[in-house]
């Protein structure tokens, strides 16, 4: 079986949390299933951009990417964090290949065009899965970082939730867990939300319940179940471990989100 496991940044600097998403990888690649591990790192990236000098500055849950913004992007994301990615993956001894979007190139992207100019911010324009599948046919687990080329040769910052939505469905993949450090989508009490469909999704947004850093999580959830995944669930990174029994029994954390 095919799955996409996106991990947020702020999931992979914590020990605790990077341990069980790690047990999680290792479970799910012993027990055959073919893996793509796409990560994020936002915090890391605002944290040494202040040391920089400069300030985050997000609209809609996305970063304002000028050109020095990007390649310290470029430096944190595939480099630090995706090679730390990598060799905690290794000390558990799983065979993880760390990529960035743009080689390959795997990923291409393309400046994003609607709304604000957010500078180099991209979107997921196509896939192409050669080198994910050749990593797969050599027993091994592709972890890519939210990086991608586009057509005119630059790098751009993509929102690591598309990258991992675009990618599950360039995939056939039956599944896509996004694994976060909140325990799922909050209702406005702050409460888990199990289920949500399209519909109920609009509501919470039109609500101002689900807003900044969760719209593109939404958008991406549904991109994915446009696209033919089957299945696509929110859940807690620090719970990730019990991902390894994820279809042979129920799990009742997170949020499930449905196209009907």
């Amino acid at each position: 079986m095919k799955l996409v496991l996106k991990i947020g940044g702020v999931a992979l600097e914590n020990q605790e949390t990077l341990q069980a998403c790690v047990k999680a990888i290792k479970s799910l690649a012993e027990d055959g299933h073919q893996l793509v591990v796409v990560h994020g790192g936002g915090s890391a990236l605002t944290r040494t951009l202040k040391k920089f000098g400069k300030t985050s500055e997000f609209v809609n849950g996305l970063r304002v990417t000028d050109a020095e913004t990007r390649d310290v992007a470029l430096m944190v994301l595939a480099g630090f964090m995706n090679k730390a990615l990598v060799a905690a993956l290794g000390r558990a001894g799983v065979h993880a290949i760390g990529l960035s979007g743009g080689d390959g190139p795997v990923f291409r992207a393309r400046k994003r065009n609607s709304g604000p100019d957010l500078g180099y911010v991209g979107d997921i324009c196509s896939v192409d899965t050669t080198w994910l599948e050749a990593i797969w046919r050599n027993g091994g687990v592709p972890v890519v970082s939210s990086i991608a080329l586009g057509n005119d040769g630059e790098y751009y910052n993509v929102n690591a939730d598309q990258m991992a939505s675009a990618c599950a469905v360039a995939c056939h993949a039956q599944t896509l867990i996004f694994l976060t450090e909140v325990a799922g989508v909050l209702d406005a009490e702050g409460a888990t939300i199990r289920h949500l469909d399209r519909r109920s999704i609009k509501s919470l947004i039109d609500a101002s319940v689900i807003k900044g850093g969760m719209l593109p999580k939404m958008e991406a959830c549904q991109s994915a179940l446009t696209g033919g995944v089957g299945r696509v669930r929110i859940f807690p990174a620090q719970h990730a471990a019990e991902l390894g029994e994820f279809y042979m029994r129920k799990i009742d954390l997170g949020t499930e989100v449905s196209a009907a």
